[in-house]
């Protein structure tokens, strides 16, 4: 397959642990694209499985593929996926490219996926991020009339390389939430992030199963969002949402005790004071336009009763 003349070239990082069911499917994704990486690092975070010997056998029929391996962290928290992407990172070093993006090793996309994404860097001078929603078992996970369009899911995230410096890279979080602070960081210095949803890329691992996993997620959610800076009220209205999907009432609840438990002897969050105070600043403007809308809505419904009635 040709490819095709860009103005932007774009590099890719995975960081893949153990990855031998999923990431040959994600290879052959991303080589039969229409517009191909200029580089693209695969680092095996200490994988005991065959996900080497795959990525070494699509390396040698790709020259734009490279493995990096790296040592095996005896912490298994969040945090080594930022280890591993800067080991990636570090490998790319003075390669010259526009765009760096950040791709998880249980996904597939479109042949016009990545082309479609740097069109839009290309036609917003001042987008930092991009991505696009994710599909999994037939349906997209978030509900995009409720989640902002400005946060860009952490499976698949594309920075200008500009706007990936100005923000220092990846924050090591222990408990989760890198991509989160990553995207918001870009906005808070001025850049505009965006999930575009004309398009879409595919999950392969499901996200918990059954419901105790359910609700522990929902727990676990909630203490994340209360070490993230997540506001009080912004909190409590997300909770009454979620009971309003399964598993009705007690997802809704576990997410609210997970954040309140941050409250009773939790640590301060890891985030710097500023992130969380535009973090909170966002949350509160979203929610006034979530109310407005709510409430016009509201208004032309009763309006169009009124006419009928007439």
């Amino acid at each position: 397959m040709g490819q095709k003349i860009s103005e932007l070239e774009y590099v890719l990082v995975t960081p893949a642990r153990n990855e031998e069911q999923f990431v040959a499917s994600l290879i052959e994704s991303v080589a039969a694209q229409t517009l191909l990486p200029k580089r693209w690092v695969i680092v095996s975070d200490g994988s005991t499985d065959n996900t080497d010997n795959i990525v070494r056998e699509y390396a040698r029929k790709h020259k734009w593929i490279e493995l990096v391996r790296v040592t095996d962290h005896k912490d298994r928290q969040f945090a080594a996926k930022v280890y591993s992407f800067d080991a990636g990172y570090r490998r790319i070093g003075s390669l010259g490219y526009d765009i760096i993006g950040n791709v998880d090793a249980d996904v597939t996309f479109e042949p016009d996926f990545f082309g479609f994404l740097m069109q839009k860097f290309k036609q917003f001078p001042g987008l930092g991020v991009a991505g696009a929603p994710f599909v999994e078992d037939g349906r997209r996970v978030y509900d995009y009339g409720f989640i902002d369009n400005s946060h860009v899911s952490g499976a698949c995230q594309l920075f200008r390389k500009r706007c990936f410096e100005e923000i220092g890279g990846y924050m090591p979080i222990r408990g989760g939430g890198i991509d989160w602070a990553a995207v918001t960081s870009a906005r808070m210095r001025g850049w505009m992030t965006r999930t575009f949803t004309e398009k879409h890329y595919y999950h392969h691992r499901k996200m918990g199963t059954g419901n105790s996993g359910v609700l522990m997620s929902r727990f676990r959610h909630g203490q994340k969002d209360h070490y993230l800076g997540g506001h009080p009220l912004w909190q409590l209205c997300r909770s009454c949402f979620q009971m309003t999907r399964k598993p009705y009432v007690v997802g809704g609840l576990f997410l609210l005790m997970g954040y309140c438990s941050g409250y009773i002897g939790g640590p301060r969050g890891p985030v710097p004071k500023e992130l969380v105070a535009f973090h909170r600043k966002e949350q509160m403007q979203r929610l006034k336009a979530l109310i407005a809308k709510k409430n016009s809505a509201t208004q032309n419904k009763d309006g169009i009763k009124m006419e009928a009635v007439k």
